[in-house]
């Protein structure tokens, strides 16, 4: 077995992040699993930072609002205090560049939340619709990567949430350690699958029958919360099949947990009067908005998407048809004909 490991003291790499591990002829993981491999490699799903902050061919806007709810630096042992890495606002905007490691990103820690808003709704256009960058770094190439993942969740009211359905194949036998790596084609939906530089992408027409509380033609918020990797069964946590979640751990210092470092968002609503969120204002939108006509929240034909911005005053009437008229026929830039 042929290996190359660059090596610095503990600190160094937890500051630096920049340690890459190269196995040639061993793997450390089994057999492949199902699902997308690591960026670069054939059937990835990982998209890259733009090389130009005002580059809009696939990002058109950014989280401008976030919220952190930190979590432990270990969730078994309370004494060491919580993870304090990073500000808020490091996610917000444009992600850092691939060259960067652990600058510019927010640590959740054991099990924390970061809930992000925006200035316009993530719509359910074709094809994937956001994307989450974190800061995870190759250490077994192609596909096993130091990786600390998050659930996703989404929201278009800010109070109720659905989950994607997030799946781990990951083996659960022998604890996942700090610095060690997971194989990304073994896991799916998960916040981190993929490396700093490229963000893990999520498809919204994936969870559109699953709520009729989560509007996923305007989602408004999305939540991340950190993955405990423990095996330990009363800390850990569990994918959407029931199977516990091995991811590093324990990651006990200030970086701790999910870093997050910005979600950027593909398919934009831009246009209120597209009540039925498929990208044009016509006569499918007209038919709704009539239906809720002079309509106020205790009526049984009332739909709060047709009381439309910028006049929202809880009554459908005719500033909410101006609105609609305004529009007539304007489609969203995603809009596939």
């Amino acid at each position: 077995m042929t290996y190359a490991v660059i090596t610095d003291s503990f600190d160094d790499m937890m500051k630096n992040r920049t340690v890459i591990w190269m196995f040639m002829g061993f793997c450390a993981v089994c057999t492949a699993g199902p699902y997308a491999p690591a960026a670069g490699q054939p059937g990835s799903a990982a998209i890259p930072i733009p090389a130009d902050v005002n580059d809009i061919s696939v990002f058109v806007g950014w989280a401008n609002g976030a919220v952190v709810e930190r979590g432990p630096k270990r969730i078994d042992d309370p004494s060491p205090g919580f993870v304090s890495h990073g500000e808020p606002n490091d996610a917000l905007g444009f992600p850092e560049t691939a060259t960067q490691s652990i600058e510019g990103v927010v640590s959740l820690g054991d099990g924390g939340v970061a809930t992000l808003t925006f200035e316009k709704p993530i719509a359910d256009g074709p094809g994937y619709d956001f994307a989450i960058f974190e800061n995870g770094f190759t250490v077994i190439a192609p596909n096993g990567l130091f990786l600390e993942l998050a659930f996703v969740e989404v929201s278009s009211d800010g109070i109720h949430y659905e989950q994607f359905p997030a799946v781990s194949l990951t083996q659960t036998e022998t604890q996942i350690p700090n610095l060690g790596s997971i194989d990304t084609t073994n896991i799916h939906n998960f916040a981190g699958k993929y490396r700093r530089g490229y963000g893990t992408p999520f498809d919204l027409d994936e969870i559109r029958d699953v709520n009729d509380l989560v509007d996923v033609t305007a989602i408004t918020h999305v939540r991340l919360i950190d993955v405990v990797g423990t095996l330990q069964y009363e800390y850990a946590s569990y994918d959407s099949l029931g199977n516990i979640v091995n991811d590093p751990w324990r990651t006990d210092f200030s970086t701790g947990g999910f870093d997050l470092d910005a979600v950027g968002v593909i398919h934009q609503k831009t246009l209120p009067g597209d009540i039925n969120g498929d990208g044009i204002v016509n006569l499918i939108d007209y038919a709704v908005f009539s239906m809720a006509w002079q309509s106020v929240p205790t009526d049984p034909q009332w739909n709060y998407k047709c009381d439309l911005e910028p006049f929202i005053n809880d009554l459908v009437n005719m500033d909410d048809m101006r609105v609609l008229m305004s529009q007539w026929l304007m489609t969203e830039k995603w809009y596939v004909e």
